[in-house]
């Protein structure tokens, strides 16, 4: 692609910078190398990818408006844009990096170019993969050994890196054949092995990595650390080495891949993304918003997927650049990680007592949504991470996923910046922190956290108390008249007066509390707060127990026969419903119904949905408008089926309703590659018409 028709295809990207003299390109210039260099030294930037993304296209934008005042040394035109170490190991060919394209119309430009170079359309199609974050290397295998691994360098010449051979799930140390080539491909950090090297690292008394990408780039440069961390490789590319024959003669992309798997050697063919062959770019597009639904799912990070001509003698014919080959692009994705400041954390403690810490953000723009709070998993993972109170942070969030803070870009912490406290009191009840784990919890338990409780058992999808909100639960429980969910059946008229506010009120909030006592069993199962039943779990044990004086007799391997409640589980569940006895004793002497309506349509055996596992996906509509996730699962399991979560070889059905753009879920992508069926809500709901009232 030319500069031109770069700019051309990304005018429309919002938050461009735009440069507006020749001192702003210089200063740009500045702050490109020093974030590059500092990515190349010890993999600790100072900038976020989407951040430098952005800066190095207004530099190229400005380069393509003032072609004569570009300076000579400018990262625009340079592999790893001039800031990666050289090193005096000679690559075998070139080893370059890619153009990047963000969106359809960059896509477009790029197909237009590489026509006007064919002087024809690509007959031979084109590959698309996934592009993953990390570092290119070479590895050089002779006679089936692993002898040498060299990063990229400037394209011509890298670094010897092979003292961490044997650090690299993917590229083998040995192969089952003697054969004798040269490997293409990208090392990184799973999220798996990052937050294995930071524990590593943390133990050490060395820093946290800010992300898996920096943290690649140092560890593949590090050559006297006290410690070794497993990073991963999946290969692009392979070409021939000492003169050896080793691929088929004029063997395609996809036929190069699957020579490299053959020897033993891993590719990007072998991730859940995979290698697709595709006959036009109207096709790489499709499947470019496949792998893009996937990624929030994938082990590890992706910043784009790769376009590239399939057919070898049209790679040759299309040429290399003196940064980038002609037959390749880069379609770059939504950042889902950037850097923004931790501003405050706040502590707030869950329905079951644990002390929840949440990071309170300057704004920043995520994977297309703004983003002002994050997690923070536990006290331990806090000072693990080493974060304080002013830090630059990187934030990672994809698709649905909650956005998490990463680590803190230590260089950028502010002066006198002091550590995240951590509370030394409750902070709901001012009470006793137990820290015996590391999930702090308040020494008072649920209790501690009964507003919540309280709150959640008046849920509509629980007792459905309507009108019984936060403000009227926290006046119950301050006023002493509340201390667990059954005190709500025995609330008199001037009690809920009081919290209300309003007689009026009052009167209504005793109308729905006693319609509340007649909810079948599940919801009253529910309402207890068990840890680890949800609606779905807390109707498995209502129908397969029946009554509550069955639930209450169960031991683990009996509750181990309820579908969905494994071994981990079981025992939990047990242990809770018998410290809530009294609870329960309670409600049913406050004339709470303890039993759940028995299913006489047989729907379980020959109902629509019988055997069938069913996952359901996005904002319903038409028959099914208006029905959230729980009233989905209920209907689902009146028809026969079984609700699940997520697709897996056991779905049998996916209700997939269109998303925004009509772009496909990951749910649905999934659904595709195993063979699941995919409905529509209209077609499922034609489907269980019968069970709709």
């Amino acid at each position: 692609m030319t500069n031109l028709s770069a700019v051309q295809a990304l005018s429309s990207m919002p938050g461009l910078p735009v440069l507006s003299g020749r001192s702003d390109y210089e200063a740009a210039l500045e702050r490109l190398r020093a974030a590059s260099g500092a990515y190349y030294a010890d993999g600790d930037s100072a900038m976020d990818d989407a951040t430098y993304d952005q800066l190095r296209l207004a530099v190229l934008a400005w380069e393509t408006e003032h072609p004569d005042e570009v300076v000579a040394d400018s990262p625009t035109g340079q592999v790893g844009d001039g800031a990666a170490p050289v090193g005096d190991i000679a690559h075998t060919t070139r080893l370059l990096s890619l153009d990047n394209v963000f969106n359809a119309d960059g896509l477009v430009a790029w197909g237009e170019s590489l026509q006007r170079r064919l002087g024809h359309e690509p007959v031979g199609g084109f590959t698309v993969e996934p592009k993953l974050d990390g570092a290119a290397v070479a590895a050089r295998y002779q006679a089936g050994r692993l002898v040498q691994i060299i990063t990229r360098g400037d394209g011509s010449s890298g670094e010897d890196v092979s003292h961490v051979i044997g650090q690299i799930e993917g590229l083998p140390e040995q192969l089952p054949v003697a054969a004798t080539f040269e490997v293409r491909g990208e090392v990184l950090f799973t999220q798996e092995q990052f937050e294995a090297a930071n524990e590593v690292r943390t133990a050490h008394g060395a820093q946290v990595f800010a992300n898996p990408r920096n943290g690649t780039a140092g560890t593949l440069r590090a050559k006297d650390r006290p410690y070794r961390l497993m990073m991963t490789c999946r290969t692009y590319g392979a070409v021939e080495l000492d003169g050896e024959a080793f691929l088929p003669a004029g063997a395609t992309h996809a036929e190069v891949l699957a020579a490299v798997a053959r020897a033993g050697v891993r590719t990007t063919a072998d991730t859940p993304a995979g290698l697709h062959v595709v006959a036009t770019l109207a096709e790489a597009q499709q499947r470019v918003d496949e792998i893009a639904a996937l990624r929030p799912g994938l082990p590890f990070g992706i910043d784009g997927v790769v376009i590239k001509v399939n057919d070898a003698a049209e790679q040759e014919a299309a040429g290399l650049g003196n940064r980038f080959p002609y037959f390749a692009v880069a379609f770059k994705l939504p950042a889902v990680e950037r850097q923004t400041v931790l501003e405050d954390v706040v502590w707030e403690v869950g329905r079951t007592g644990v002390l929840a810490p949440t990071a309170i953000l300057a704004p920043v723009l995520i994977d297309g949504s703004t983003v002002t709070r994050a997690t923070l998993h536990n006290p331990a993972d806090i000072r693990r991470r080493d974060l304080h109170l002013g830090d630059t942070v990187t934030v990672y969030k994809a698709g649905d996923i909650i956005p998490r803070v990463q680590a803190a870009v230590v260089p950028l912490r502010p002066a006198g910046a002091v550590e995240v406290p951590l509370p030394q009191e409750c902070p709901s009840c001012g009470g006793e922190i137990n820290k015996t784990q590391e999930r702090w919890r308040c020494a008072k338990g649920a209790a501690c956290a009964l507003p919540a409780l309280i709150e959640y058992a008046a849920g509509r999808e629980m007792l459905d108390i309507d009108g019984l909100g936060r403000t009227y639960v926290k006046a119950l429980v301050d006023a002493g008249d509340v201390t667990d969910v059954a005190d709500l059946f025995g609330l008199s008229l001037e009690q809920l007066t009081t919290a209300s506010g309003s007689s009026k009120r009052a009167a209504k909030l005793a109308e729905q509390i006693e319609a509340a006592k007649a909810r079948p069993l599940n919801r009253v199962v529910c309402a207890l707060g068990v840890l680890g039943t949800g609606r779905s779990i807390s109707r498995r044990i209502a129908r397969h127990f029946g009554t509550m004086e069955a639930v209450r007799g169960a031991d683990a391997l009996a509750m181990q026969a309820v579908d969905g409640i494994g071994p981990e589980k079981a025992p939990v569940i047990v242990e809770q419903i018998a410290a809530l006895a009294p609870v329960i004793d309670k409600l049913a002497a406050a004339g709470v119904n303890m039993t759940e309506p028995q299913d006489t349509s047989a729907a379980k055996e020959s109902g629509p949905l019988a055997g069938k596992v069913v996952v359901v996906t996005g904002k319903m509509t038409g028959a099914l408008e208006g029905r959230g996730r729980d009233a989905m699962n209920v209907l689902i399991e009146k028809a026969g089926g079984r609700a699940g979560s997520s697709v897996s070889p056991k779905t049998s059905i996916l209700v997939s309703a269109p998303s925004a753009g009509g772009k496909p879920s990951s749910k649905a992508v999934k659904a595709a590659e195993l063979g699941v069926e995919v409905l529509a809500p209209e077609a499922f709901a034609e489907l269980v018409a019968d069970f709709l009232a």
